[in-house]
């Protein structure tokens, strides 16, 4: 088994506190809890631009054709 390099990196304590609370589980490390977050945050970004990729196409066909009037809905 290789050694993973670690690093030490100062938090707020509230930040600390807020990761205690979102654990999955008591025994979860921090840098579990963290990589959690990021991987939470990738599939967000990767559905935001699955949803906002349709929207944009429609929104260009409409602005094309002069019509704006579902810019309020947009």
């Amino acid at each position: 088994m290789s050694k993973t390099e670690v690093t030490t990196i100062q938090l707020d304590r509230s930040v600390v506190e807020a990761l205690k609370q979102i654990k999955k589980h008591p025994l979860e490390t921090y840098n579990e809890t963290i990589l959690n977050l990021i991987k939470n945050e990738e599939e967000t970004r990767e559905f935001d631009i699955f949803v906002q990729k349709p929207q944009e196409a429609k929104m260009k066909e409409l602005w094309e054709e002069g019509d704006y009037s579902g810019w309020e809905r947009a």
